[in-house]
């Protein structure tokens, strides 16, 4: 996506009125079966008919897992997902022959598709408009996913100012040569530095290699802005310890086993797989959030699988939650960077 962009957004809503701003309150206190068929079929949820293809298709050969089981996980984590992606345009990662074929990205909301799909038409420089498909509740989400979208890459602000995010963040992601033990390392390290800047720092594995770290903020500065402070706050960590951790962002010029402490990610128009996205790891791992306890404990990315995500969820709740609370959210603008010289 191009890095030069107006910045300006507008959003379809369905023709009977969706509130802005929503979060869907965990309604759905029993679990939502999706049959288990071979072929299609089509469910309605809040009167609106959603049609589930190729139940039966492998998705995870190795381990026998089908659309119909990356399906009913998303149904199952619904609950505390929604909250988390809800007005916000989704980059579409299409995997139509499961995990280990090939994906590719799309952006564009495909047609045809159900009226009641909200979309969220993003302006670029190039003078392009793309409607982004949204996912507003669990029909929506269960017609995104049925595309074939394993992992989920919502933007980082919301669709009425796609400029303005609600967070900024950091991919822990290591060089070849670095274990995981150092990712682990890196992100209690980033977290000592983020508090001490009086931020509330949380963390996720990133399902895949890595640790994402978040810090929920006033909205307010622009992406370019919010990717400034990660910028200034990932060479502060990397001069503090060259040894364990790089911010060089050309592939070529880092160095071997290190931790790419990668605030480029912050840039407009980028994503990350969401919380509690499945990815398309050979045993189906979740980006999960953990507690800085378990980090220290030696939470490891095989820990969190799409057979016990839901359960965990359902003992300890959404770990995520404090992303969404309008209090104590950090206001970049009075952040003090002397925190970063210590």
């Amino acid at each position: 996506m191009s890095k030069a962009h107006t910045g300006t957004a507008t959003r379809t809503h369905h023709p009977s009125g969706v509130l802005s701003h929503r979060r869907p309150a965990r309604q759905r206190l029993s679990r939502i079966e999706i049959p288990r068929v071979a072929g299609n079929v089509e469910l309605e949820l809040d009167r609106r008919k959603v049609r589930l293809t190729h139940l039966d298709k492998l998705f995870w050969p190795s381990r026998g897992l089908t659309k119909h089981d990356l399906l009913q996980y998303y149904a199952d984590v619904a609950p505390f997902l929604l909250p988390h992606i809800i007005d916000r345009a989704m980059v579409m990662k299409r995997y139509p022959d499961g995990a280990t074929g090939e994906a590719f990205f799309m952006k564009r909301a495909p047609t045809p598709r159900p009226e009641w799909v909200e979309t969220c038409a993003i302006a670029h420089a190039s003078g392009n408009v793309i409607e982004f498909p949204m996912v507003q509740d669990l029909a929506s989400l269960l017609w995104l996913v049925n595309l074939g979208c394993i992992d989920l890459h919502p933007w980082y602000a919301r669709c009425d100012d796609v400029d303005r995010p609600d967070y900024l963040h950091f991919d822990l992601d290591p060089v070849p040569g670095a274990r995981f033990d150092d990712v682990r390392a890196t992100a209690l390290i980033l977290r000592d530095m983020l508090q001490r800047l009086g931020m509330s720092p949380l963390a996720k594995t990133t399902g895949s290699r890595g640790i994402h770290v978040y810090v929920p903020i006033v909205r307010g500065p622009k992406q370019k802005s919010v990717w400034g402070v990660a910028k200034q706050i990932a060479l502060a960590l990397a001069r503090q310890q060259p040894q364990l951790i790089t911010a060089e962002y050309r592939v070529a010029r880092r160095p071997h086993g290190r931790v790419l402490v990668d605030y480029n990610q912050n840039a407009w128009g980028r994503t990350l797989a969401s919380v509690y996205s499945l990815r398309p790891t050979l045993n189906a791992t979740v980006s999960t959030p953990v507690t800085w306890s378990e980090i220290e404990q030696g939470a490891a990315t095989e820990d969190y699988r799409i057979d016990n995500v839901p359960g965990r969820l359902q003992e300890v709740g959404d770990l995520w939650a404090p992303l969404l609370a309008k209090r104590e959210r950090f206001n970049l603008e009075t952040l003090d960077t002397d925190g970063m010289s210590d």
